[in-house]
């Protein structure tokens, strides 16, 4: 027996082509379509049914319009390719133009293909504006068709959201009781005029032509020139139309319900129309049929429900009554009972036959359909049906479908799974008849949290909630270890659910006590499991992200400051929290204070939301008071307790930050202000840490803000500090400067004070004490003698730059705000900078190579941004600098090798260089056409530039720089590659011609390489229907290559990867190790080594992009 997991293998003989005679109308009555597959449709009551057999005499006719798909389609899942059909020349031309989308939907395509297909989109919303006018005209042209009884009302009052649907459908159902045939006829013709279609259905089509040949006829009616239609759209006022359609359907149901959907001729009708519709090779026949049948089928769910309730209570009364004795039954009543009973047992009948012929004559085949939306639509209204009505639809032959499409290869359709199965297992009910189904797809429903698509994987991680929340020890410790590490994702609602789903694993459990006793130890507890968990994520730098993920389900948790406080203040210890845990629990409390005050998630993390709302604001506020009366008391003593740990103390000073400073002095709370200034200058003399010194600096500049009337008092206190920080520097650096030995002690303690104050110096304005003169003293000393540590040195240098921007700083305020200041201060400070910046290039030549390795560390990203600014104001004289910059390393080279420096290491360093600038224009080759036209002009003149000395035998030693300019051809556009080429060819012509008689040019190989960059072959057109000759090409060169790699010396080293083109063959090849490239940056050309003169090889790429892939792909 197969199991039902198992994906149908479906017969490939097609549906019967041939209708039975007679009228549409004879055949429109049932619901079958044929197909089976699945489910098989819902369950139903033993007994046959007249329904059933004009269900089953219209599954055969019904199905004469030669499906694409039906039970051809081939398999989902298999790597096969679909056996393709054609339709018989007899055709009509415009029938045929409209080719068959549907098929394996994330497996393969339709097992069905028209001669001609269906016209692509355009890509532009300009371009979509004129088909779109037109499809308003061609559904305009289809509401105002000929007759009182046209679909103009109905599509109207639909499309334009204004009319209420509710008395549209009663009108409609008032119209069709009077003259049914007309009725439907208007129906017919609505659902036509949705679909986008021009024609429209008369009444004697309908009685004379079958469903295939109505439906043949309308798609003659389409519009060649568009491929949109109502539900493809966008736009607000489509989208609103694609709501009322919906409600439209699913009203009719419900109206319908208390009479003509029983009369054994609308449902019917109805469903025949939808599924010969939903079988047409027209996408817009087939997507919104298929959207109209799914609307229909849930609708009719609803009413078998309450069918069902209604048969259940029926039943129940009438066993009620049955049970009273002899002389209190009433006959009469059980006999009413009675036949009500049997009088819904009917209609449940007649609805699952409904039911039952929606399932097998549309989802079954439309599920897997080619288009995206139309195999969503199926997923998302099967959710519906299995939630609403579980009795029927909660089998494992329905499940299957859902979990078969968690596969799909689109986005959106995996996301309706997602949703359906979340509305499933949302119910433990549901869930406990779902253990199969659980077990058979769990591996797959776990592995979506690492899903390509940002929403997909959400819905992923809050389904697996649900599964852990309503389903014990489904979830192993196996599978949580790939959903845990998730709070720490870039992604904030996926990092949000990850959290909710860790809250629910390890801190749900502990927080559902009661008693205000109980809680707190349960707080603690839940902390304890908390830090376990961060410390053994070793992510021990990420708590802000890891609370930002639990902040939505636990805020209460983390805002529980006492217990936080508690828990580091205690004494002894709390078993358990070791040194490890104390400082993860100072990152978490820092972590939740500032998500408390600021509410915006951490660096690097979006959350999609800008700006906070008046109750977030407010929320936001409360929360910073209240931890502000809390903590203000509590933050000395921490600081007091953890002063000697750097790891610890960084935390405890960055608080303050999120405080309402305000409380100092409106709390009456200056006592705890002192003691923070006490603990703070404590902290300043104990560390050197610059993270510790840094954060102390940036503490004591928020408190010293002038608005607060405590500032005095916290002013005197950074005097106090500084003085005594000043006092030490003078004495210990007059010391060193006349010490004729400097002890290492000495030298330390000068580093540490000097240190200190150039962090101060970056946040405080210390031009009071006037560091500058001293610091520029020690460099000089630094200069003259080299006897001066290089920490020294590197701390004067950074103390003397901060002094420098104060002056500047306040020269620059004096400008814009009083009077400007005076010629001397000017002149002053210009003198100050030239004495600074020439110590500075001396230090950076002559001293300790740690200290210019520190420069470069400090100022190499201000020299990238200089780069780029520059290109941002003008990219020609941007290239020309790179140019400049490798043209003088050459000429440096050249100068102090001679021309043997072009066979060295050094050389193919510059080279190297030369290529990761050409990285820098990266693929916007459209706006770097002039820059990269003006760079290789200026190179190539360099390169045929004549010697200085007119008597010189070397002849044009800069050759070799043509080799360095192929590293910037491939960004050139194939017409400035034949521009350039021409240019050099006119370049070296005329050196040629003024050179006569000269020496022989010793680096005409570089010439070599450099032409063959700008060669017009790389770029070459491919002819149509060459695939076999590049085939055949790239075999001989492969044989070539193998040739010339077997006829040359084994020992010779792989030639390296380059766009250059020529490499001497006598010398040894010195392979460098290649830098990771940028992203943007265009592949480079495979090399080919081609026998040529003695002594040298040649690289050849290949003929085209096209040929270059297609070798690529055959490696």
């Amino acid at each position: 027996m197969p199991s039902p997991w198992c994906r149908p293998r479906r017969s490939r003989s097609s549906r019967s082509s041939a209708s039975p005679p007679g009228p549409a109308l004879t055949r429109l009555r049932g619901g079958g379509a044929g197909g089976g597959g699945g489910g098989g449709g819902p369950r139903r009551s033993s007994g046959g049914s007249r329904r059933a057999a004009a269900a089953r005499r219209s599954s055969s006719s019904s199905s004469s319009s030669s499906s694409p798909e039906g039970p051809a389609s081939p398999r989902r899942g298999s790597g096969r390719h679909p056996r393709r059909r054609r339709r018989s020349s007899s055709s009509s031309s415009r029938g045929r133009s409209r080719s068959s989308e549907e098929g394996a939907g994330s497996a393969g395509s339709s097992d069905f293909e028209g001669r001609r297909l269906l016209p692509r989109r355009s890509g532009s919303l300009a371009a979509r504006q004129p088909q779109r006018r037109a499809l308003g005209k061609a559904a305009a042209a289809a509401a105002a068709g000929p007759g009182p009884s046209s679909s103009s009302s109905l599509f109207a009052a639909v499309a334009s959201g204004k009319s209420a649907l509710e008395s549209v459908v009663d009108d409609w159902l008032e119209s069709y009781k009077k003259d049914r045939e007309s009725g439907f006829l208007e129906l017919f013709n609505f659902l036509v005029c949705s679909c986008g279609c021009r024609g429209v259905v008369t009444l004697e089509n309908l009685k004379t032509l079958q469903n295939s040949e109505i439906i043949q006829q309308l798609t003659e009616s389409f519009d060649e020139d568009s491929a949109d239609y109502p539900l493809s759209l966008n736009t607000l006022s489509w989208r609103r139309f694609r709501a009322g359609f919906c409600e439209f359907v699913a009203l009719l149901v419900h109206h319908a319900q208390y009479g003509v959907a029983y009369d054994e001729y609308l449902m019917d009708s109805l469903i025949a129309l939808l599924i010969g519709m939903s079988d047409s090779q027209v996408r817009a026949f087939r997507h919104t049929s298929t959207l109209a049948a799914m609307k229909l089928m849930t609708g009719l769910v609803r009413v078998a429900l309450s069918i069902s309730l209604q048969k259940d209570n029926r039943q129940r009364q009438y066993e009620a009554e049955r049970a009273k004795g002899p002389s209190r039954r009433a006959p009469e009543k059980l006999e009413g009972l009675l036949e009500q009973r049997k009088e819904f047992q009917e209609k449940q009948e007649e609805l699952e036959n409904l039911m039952n012929a929606i399932f097998k004559g549309v989802f079954v085949h439309r599920y897997r359909d080619l288009v995206p939306e139309i195999r969503a639509i199926c997923i998302e209204e099967m959710g519906q049906w299995i939630q609403h009505y579980s009795a029927s639809f909660l089998t494992d032959g329905y499940l299957k479908y859902i979990g078969w499409m968690l596969h799909d290869k689109q986005g959106e359709v995996r996301l309706k799974c997602l949703l359906a199965l979340q509305g499933l297992y949302r119910s433990r009910e549901m869930a406990a008849h779902m253990g199969l189904f659980t077990s058979r797809f769990k591996e797959r429903m776990v592995s979506m949290v690492l899903d390509k698509e940002p929403q997909v994987a959400v819905e992923a991680v809050k389904l697996l909630t649900l599964i852990f929340q309503n389903m014990e020890d489904v979830l192993t410790d196996a599978d949580c270890e790939i959903v845990l590490p998730l709070v720490y994702a870039s992604s904030h609602p996926l990092a949000a659910a990850a959290g909710d789903f860790l809250y629910k694993k390890l801190l749900a459990p502990e927080v559902s006590v009661k008693g205000e006793g109980q809680h707190r130890e349960c707080t603690r507890v839940c902390l304890q499991l908390l830090l376990v968990f961060f410390i053994e994520s070793e992510f021990h730098d990420h708590a802000a992200y890891l609370v930002d993920s639990l902040w939505g389900c636990a805020a209460a948790l983390l805002k529980d400051w006492p217990v936080l406080t508690g828990l580091l203040l205690e004494e002894p210890p709390v078993a358990g929290l070791d040194d490890r845990q104390e400082s993860a629990l100072i990152m978490i409390l820092l972590a939740s204070i500032r998500q408390a005050t600021e509410g915006q998630p951490p660096v690097g993390r979006f959350s999609g939301k800008k700006v906070s709302s008046a109750r977030e604001r407010k929320t936001q506020a409360e929360d910073r008071l209240r931890l502000t009366q809390h903590l203000i008391p509590l933050l000395p003593q921490l600081l007091a307790k953890f002063s000697a740990d750097a790891e610890k103390v960084v935390p405890l000073l960055e608080a303050p930050r999120y405080f309402d400073l305000t409380l100092y002095s409106t709390g009456r709370l200056e006592k705890y202000l002192e003691l923070l200034l006490a603990q703070l200058w404590e902290v300043v003399e104990k560390h050197m840490d610059r993270e510790v010194l840094e954060a102390a600096s940036r503490t004591l500049h928020v408190l010293c803000r002038p608005e607060f009337t405590f500032y005095r008092r916290v002013d005197v206190a950074r005097s106090r500090l500084v003085d005594r920080l000043a006092d030490r520097f003078q004495q210990e650096a007059s010391e060193l400067l006349q010490a004729s030995f400097l002890e290492t002690d000495e030298a330390y303690s000068v580093a540490a004070t000097l240190k200190r104050i150039a962090i101060f110096h970056s946040a405080h304005d210390l031009t009071p004490w006037h560091f500058f003169d001293p610091c520029i003293r020690l460099l000089q000393h630094t200069v003259d003698t080299g006897e001066i540590p290089k920490q020294v040195a590197l701390s004067a240098m950074t103390c003397s730059h901060f002094s420098l921007l104060w002056e500047l700083a306040h020269l620059s305020d004096a400008a814009f705000s009083g009077p400007s200041p005076s010629q001397e201060q000017l002149l002053s400070l210009k003198e100050k900078v030239s004495s600074f910046c020439a110590l500075c290039q001396n230090c950076l030549v002559d001293v300790d190579p740690d200290i210019q390795e520190q420069f470069y560390s400090d100022y190499g990203d201000i020299i990238k941004e200089t780069l780029n600014r520059a290109r941002q104001i003008d990219r020609t004289e941007w290239a020309r600098t790179l140019l400049l910059s490798l043209q003088q390393l050459l000429t440096q080279l050249l100068l102090e090798q001679g021309p043997a420096g072009v066979d060295s290491a050094a050389f193919l360093e510059i080279r190297d260089l030369a290529r990761r600038f050409s990285l820098l224009f990266g693929l916007h080759q459209l706006q770097n056409r002039p820059a990269l036209v003006a760079l290789h002009k200026d190179g190539i003149r360099f390169a045929f530039q004549e010697p200085a000395s007119p008597n010189s035998k070397l002849g044009l030693i800069s050759l070799p720089f043509l080799e360095l300019l192929s590293e910037f051809s491939p960004r050139l556009l194939p017409p400035d590659k034949a521009l350039l080429l021409s240019y050099l060819k006119k370049t070296c012509q005329a050196h040629l011609s003024s050179s006569a008689g000269h020496g022989r040019e010793p680096f005409w190989g570089s010439f070599t390489a450099y032409q063959r960059s700008l060669s017009p072959q790389e770029d070459a057109p491919v002819q149509p229907g060459s695939a076999a000759r590049r085939r055949l090409r790239t075999a001989a060169k492969r044989r070539r290559l193998e040739e010339s790699t077997e006829q040359g010396d084994a020992s010779l080293p792989q030639t390296p990867l380059l766009t250059s083109t020529t490499l001497k063959g006598k010398h040894p090849l010195t392979v460098l190790p290649l830098a990771p490239e940028d992203s943007d940056s265009e592949s480079e050309f495979v090399p080919r080594l081609h026998p040529m003169a003695a002594g040298e090889v040649v690289l050849e790429a290949p003929e085209s992009e096209e040929e270059e892939e297609e070798e690529m792909q055959q490696q």
